[in-house]
């Protein structure tokens, strides 16, 4: 049952995240990415929100909190988590574990999308 709500939620994310891109080209353009730099800010936020309502509220279904975040912000950005996890870092007082998480994921991040780039155009798959 839990799978569900997830991937429900991730529908409903994906879907909205679509949106917003769309929205933002329709609007902006496409020479920088607006709808993307939107999504990730908005989903921060959301995520922020989110994690101190639950704990304010910490009897709500575990699916509820699920739908919400792994599922919803999940569909909608990913970078939400990420946010999270820097900023408890950060919290917790491991300022410096909280760096090397940042720019680590960032490199890391930025390295597997070149290698996943280069795998397709070096294999001749891509005129």
């Amino acid at each position: 049952m839990i799978y569900l709500v997830v991937f429900f939620g991730a529908g409903i994310g994906g879907v909205l995240r679509h949106a917003v891109n769309t929205g933002a080209a329709r609007l902006f353009g496409y020479g920088f990415p607006f709808g993307t730099l939107t999504v990730n800010v908005l989903g921060s936020v959301i995520m922020g929100l989110l994690t101190e309502f639950f704990v304010v509220r910490s009897g709500l279904p575990q699916e509820l909190r699920l739908f919400m975040t792994t599922g919803l912000l999940g569909g909608f950005t990913t970078f939400s988590t990420f946010s999270l996890d820097a900023v408890s870092l950060w919290e917790r007082g491991q300022w410096g574990m909280a760096a090397v998480y940042v720019a680590l994921s960032l490199v890391a991040l930025m390295v597997g999308l070149f290698i996943g780039l280069s795998m397709i155009r070096f294999s001749g798959q891509r005129s």
